[in-house]
């Protein structure tokens, strides 16, 4: 068997695309939001008092940061959308479940 070794040459088996790029500047755009987003957080956390607003802004942040990993590094972003909706649709329920039995149970506290 005889392997091409010119270079140009096609070798179905052993094929290799050759790329310009590897998604690297992809993932470094990634990762410098994803800094971003968490010495903002840093910031927000020792300059703002205690509250609720705190909360829900570390949650949201949360939710951006987890945008970008799940897209980036899980490679969802370039998925179809049916792939990506069966994984962001039970979360959404699993979350709602999650919500609803917190806010039962406190619901049942209050009663006694």
């Amino acid at each position: 068997m005889d392997f091409p070794t010119k270079p140009g040459e096609y070798d179905p088996i052993n094929y290799v695309p050759h790329t310009d790029s590897h998604g690297t500047k992809e993932l470094w755009k990634t990762f410098w939001i994803l800094l971003g987003i968490t010495v903002f957080d840093f910031v927000i956390y020792f300059v703002m008092p205690a509250s609720g607003l705190r909360n829900v802004i570390f949650i949201l942040f949360g939710l951006v940061k987890a945008y970008y990993i799940v897209g980036a590094f899980m490679h969802l972003k370039h998925e179809r959308i049916n792939l990506a909706l069966m994984i962001i649709v039970p979360t959404i329920f699993i979350v709602g479940l999650i919500m609803g039995l917190l806010y039962e149970g406190n619901a049942i506290g209050l009663m006694k």
